[in-house]
């Protein structure tokens, strides 16, 4: 558990890696939005088109 010291929060090497790598969140979040488009338009393409 990290501990304090003067305001500071001091932690283990182990306990300050554990957080997420940055990119592929981005990444993920990109790619599922896109699909939700995409497949949004096609749902539109097929029943709403007049």
């Amino acid at each position: 558990m990290a501990a304090r010291r003067h305001d500071q929060i001091i932690e283990t090497p182990t306990e300050a890696r554990q957080a997420e790598p940055g990119p592929s969140v981005l990444a993920l979040l990109t790619a599922s939005t896109g699909l939700a488009v995409l497949i949004l338009g096609v749902v539109w393409f097929a029943f709403f088109r007049t």
